[in-house]
């Protein structure tokens, strides 16, 4: 991505599904001066997300979409997108597939945030196959969203080490650490800041 030229932040949209603790941790680097975003708006596709409670706590935007007819919902959701002049989606947690064509239109500018060390263990479940075949690593990935599954290019990792005693749970704990720290990195690295 381009340098930024001035101080005008990225106006940029969080999609989530869940409890929002990497949303938590975008929305604390966004009131950085040295962040190049700025957070407008909170997408979700569950309106019992635990983390649309952040949209009300820094009082920014969000909107809930049901994904029952799902490019009804793109849709919708690109129109709202281009109306608040959003520049970059930040997918943190988000839990359904955005079809290549939604994609299209925001050619570059959708990250995700994912607890493997892609390109192993694309998808749901990614800890208990870590520690199912024996990885002695596991951590999270930034990567750009293409049209296939977790197989964009990668803008960074963070490796975690598996111990013999760990649970998917225990794992989880520990990559989600690793991941609040690295989506912000990721954000300055494609800014290079």
């Amino acid at each position: 991505m381009a340098q930024l030229t001035g101080f005008k932040k990225i106006k940029t949209a969080v999609f989530i599904s869940g409890t929002g603790s990497n949303l938590k941790s975008l929305i604390k680097f966004s009131k950085l001066k040295k962040s190049p975003i700025s957070i407008n708006i909170i997408m979700s596709n569950n309106s019992k997300s635990k983390g649309l409670e952040f949209a009300k706590i820094y009082k920014i935007k969000k909107k809930v979409f049901n994904f029952k007819n799902h490019s009804q919902a793109e849709r919708k959701i690109l129109i709202k997108l281009k109306k608040d002049n959003i520049n970059l989606i930040c997918l943190a947690g988000f839990m359904k597939i955005l079809s290549r064509n939604f994609i299209k239109n925001f050619n570059g500018k959708i990250l995700n945030i994912h607890p493997s060390l892609l390109p192993k263990y694309k998808g749901l479940n990614t800890h208990e196959k870590a520690i199912r075949f024996k990885d002695k690593y596991s951590g999270c990935t930034v990567h750009y969203v293409n049209g296939r599954l977790d197989s964009g290019k990668i803008i960074n990792q963070a490796k975690v080490k598996i111990y013999k005693t760990d649970t998917p749970k225990k794992l989880a704990k520990r990559v989600l650490a690793q991941e609040h720290r690295l989506y912000p990195e990721a954000i300055l690295k494609i800014f290079n800041l």
